[in-house]
């Protein structure tokens, strides 16, 4: 199959990345129907990988494939050695793998509620949020709670989600300079995006609240909570059941 038929059947294009790695690129719009992709061919690699694959990272477009270029060389035949590098094998086999591709045997959404301790020293910024927007700190954390977010990837830091389907309303700028050092479990809105902070680190989100939970512990597997693929549901807590919550006490 030629390149460009395949890129015609997966709308899909494919580009190396180093001699360790390819690229597989959906578009360059945030949506669903692009995430959807992404993560069809990340479930089907997981299941059907080659001789050298080490892994798939998701990103909001693309999906990057990293491989051993010595194990995928080995497994060549003498006559491929002659002719091609790794970096084509590889892309020969992931265009014939992805033929196989269909979004609807993607894995099922997993849904995770995420309590939320809004306001005061938990969310610094959630007066600011309010104030930008013309909105009450009321109507920010009710718009906040009661929407469902799409996790389309983590980055940034280990285990940091980034969200798709806050309101509108919500959009708010970074802050013009970023803060030294941000609590776990805070969380943010940067522009029309929310996430929230898994460790403690440098950044410029505005903050509006903190969860109690963990999301990312090295020693567990997978370490990070969330996933690429996972549906957020967050769902607002007193400062007492925040305190409660971290002290083992829910």
């Amino acid at each position: 199959m030629t390149k460009d038929k395949w890129e015609d059947q997966t709308n899909g294009k494919i580009e190396s990345l180093g001699d360790s790695a390819i690229v597989i690129r959906f578009g360059t719009k945030i949506e669903y129907e692009i995430h959807r992709k992404v993560q069809a061919v990340v479930d089907y690699l997981q299941h059907n990988s080659f001789q050298g694959f080490i892994e798939c990272i998701p990103a909001y477009t693309s999906v990057t494939i990293l491989y051993n270029p010595l194990q995928v060389w080995n497994s060549a035949t003498n006559k491929e050695r002659q002719t091609t590098t790794p970096s084509k094998i590889v892309r020969s086999i992931v265009e014939d793998l992805l033929m196989n591709v269909r979004e609807e045997k993607r894995a099922k959404h997993r849904v995770v509620e995420i309590p939320v301790c809004y306001g005061g020293e938990c969310g610094p910024d959630l007066d600011y949020v309010a104030k930008v927007n013309h909105l009450s700190k009321d109507e920010v954390i009710s718009l906040h709670s009661t929407t469902e977010y799409l996790v389309y990837m983590l980055g940034f830091s280990p285990g940091f989600p980034f969200l798709g389907g806050m309101a509108e309303e919500l959009a708010t700028p970074r802050r013009n300079s970023p803060r030294t050092a941000i609590p776990a479990g805070s969380v943010g809105i940067a522009g029309g995006q929310t996430g929230i902070y898994p460790i403690t680190t440098p950044g410029g989100w505005r903050l509006i609240g903190q969860t109690p939970l963990q999301l990312f512990l090295p020693e567990n597997e997978p370490p990070s909570l969330l996933a690429a693929g996972d549906i957020v549901k967050f769902y607002s807590i007193s400062y007492d059941e925040f305190m409660e919550y971290k002290g083992g006490g829910l």
